[in-house]
């Protein structure tokens, strides 16, 4: 790794993933020099960026033709096309995945929004998905919906690697966790080996600061002034300390022993939407060993040109956290209600995502027709 801050990051034991993939990306050689040059171990993908990368075309001519002339629909191109990609950047990760021991060298891939409230088509298009990338380190994105942690659970049992997404509050990630735990337990009893099964758990952090900023603004005031901009890091600390003590709790230790791994706090939504805020913001302020980062490119490239590690600045933060979420209480924002309409925006987002990347594979299908 040649560059200094990113090691830095690394050797503070946070795991950079880049938030981001495409044809173009791994073709070029430029997904090979991140991993050479930045440090970059890991990758995470969404409907969104496949649809900017396929949209775009570059990259994807002779994949697309060939699904036109079989005739594929285009969710099934769209999946062809995507488990194409994971797969060789799973390829590309795969001496990270060797070197960690399969903690890293991971690349997600997201099941159809259309499931998050199916258990059985989530875990049936899981199985799919697993088996279809055909690479051990692939990561299966599953979204922490009421159906998603029963999936999760069910998926993670079958000893396939899960990336829980779309994780705000703090209730939420306590289940999550338990859900990991449940189910590991079930896998120890079915035999199955405990050590090749891998888990991220996703909260995102950005999109509370970008809802509740404005209504601090509206408040207006030297208090709601003060507060701005603190709810996703306080968030994210808080969501650390849920994952510190929910895995040194006596089931975690036993399973511990038995092989088993724990399953990290992932950094998402890491990009400012401020541009009046540091670009770097929720990388310094979410440094702690044992977690990663994904960072969109324009963030990597930020942090890899002045971002700057002084050590832990997660776990000295969990009290000072705590009154940051009280004293937005006290303004009359309320946590329950900020989540809750967090996780349905978020799951709107993802749905109107899926939409324009199947519209522009099927633009491609019909041009290439």
């Amino acid at each position: 790794m040649s560059n200094p801050r990113t090691a830095a990051l690394r050797d503070a034991g946070v795991s950079i993933w880049l938030d981001d993939l495409s044809r173009e990306l791994i073709d070029s050689g430029r997904l090979a020099e991140l991993i050479a040059e930045s440090g970059v171990v890991g990758v995470t993908t969404n409907p969104t960026i496949f649809s900017a990368a396929i949209g775009g075309g570059r990259g994807y001519e002779a994949a697309i033709a060939s699904c036109a002339e079989r005739g594929l629909p285009p969710e099934a191109a769209a999946f062809e096309l995507i488990c194409a990609d994971v797969a060789d950047a799973c390829d590309a990760l795969a001496e990270a995945f060797a070197v960690s021991g399969g903690r890293d060298g991971r690349v997600s891939i997201e099941v159809s929004p259309a499931l998050a409230h199916d258990v059985a088509g989530t875990v049936a298009q899981a199985r799919d998905l697993w088996k279809r990338v055909d690479r051990p380190n692939a990561m299966i994105k599953i979204p922490a919906t009421d159906a998603g942690l029963e999936a999760i659970a069910e998926t993670i049992a079958a000893g396939i690697s899960v990336n829980v997404t779309l994780v705000f509050g703090l209730t939420r990630y306590r289940q999550v966790i338990n859900a990991y735990l449940t189910r590991l337990e079930r896998a120890r009893a079915a035999g199955l080996d405990l050590s090749a099964i891998h888990s991220v758990a996703s909260v995102f952090v950005s999109r509370f600061d970008a809802l509740i900023d404005p209504r601090l603004a509206e408040i207006g005031g030297d208090e709601a002034a003060a507060l701005r901009s603190r709810a996703g890091l306080a968030n994210a600390r808080l969501a650390h300390e849920a994952a510190d003590q929910g895995f040194r709790s006596e089931r975690a230790l036993l399973l511990a022993a038995a092989g088993a791994n724990r399953q990290r706090p992932l950094w998402a939504s890491t990009g400012t939407k401020d541009p009046a805020l540091p670009d770097t913001l929720y990388v310094t302020g979410l440094v702690a060993d044992g977690t990663v980062n994904t960072l969109p490119m324009a963030t990597l490239s930020a942090f890899a040109d002045h971002g700057e590690v002084a050590g832990d600045t997660v776990a000295g933060e969990y009290r000072e956290s705590d009154q940051v979420l009280n004293a937005l209480d006290g303004l009359g924002i309320d946590y329950a209600a900020v989540v809750e309409q967090l996780e349905a925006e978020a799951l709107q987002k993802f749905e109107a995502s899926w939409a324009e990347l199947l519209a522009s594979v099927g633009n491609a299908l019909e041009s290439s027709g």
